[in-house]
């Protein structure tokens, strides 16, 4: 089953892809790794949930959050990748950014939206390291931004 299958499959189209909101490039390549800078949880090109975790955003918010991000990580794959999603090897890493005030200590259950979506998708492919920190506030008052590292096959 390709990718994009598997995504339908999940209820999940792509979208298009968010342009960079300063001076980045959404998708480094350098040999056979890929990049993407931080997404945000943006559907239709709009910041979808805005605050900060324990305060105006709830556990589940979060999770969704996270996982809208991945989507976004993937769409801006699927655009850089000469064959989309189908170039992806392994997703190696995720680097997850939590707006919170200092007390909030459930980072990795947020981020936990994004990386079961990984697995979800990708199988034991979708499964990598991680790095998940507390931020006092994100790019438009995201609540979670999520960067990745992926291998291309």
């Amino acid at each position: 089953m390709s990718i994009l299958e598997r995504l339908a499959e999940l209820g999940i189209s792509l979208p298009t892809p968010m342009k960079p909101v300063a001076t980045y490039v959404p998708v480094s390549i350098a040999g056979k790794l890929a990049v993407v800078s931080g997404q945000l949880p943006a559907v239709e090109g709009k910041v979808a949930v805005t605050g900060k975790l324990g305060q105006t955003v709830s556990l589940e918010e979060g999770q969704y959050a996270a996982r809208l991000c991945l989507i976004n990580v993937l769409a801006q794959l699927n655009a850089a990748l000469p064959n989309g999603l189908s170039g992806i090897k392994q997703i190696v890493r995720l680097g997850g950014f939590i707006a919170a005030p200092p007390e909030f200590t459930q980072h990795a259950v947020v981020m936990n939206g994004a990386s079961d979506l990984a697995v979800a998708i990708f199988g034991e492919a979708g499964r990598h390291a991680r790095s998940t920190v507390g931020v006092p506030s994100l790019p438009l008052d995201a609540a979670v931004e999520v960067e990745a590292l992926v291998e291309l096959a």
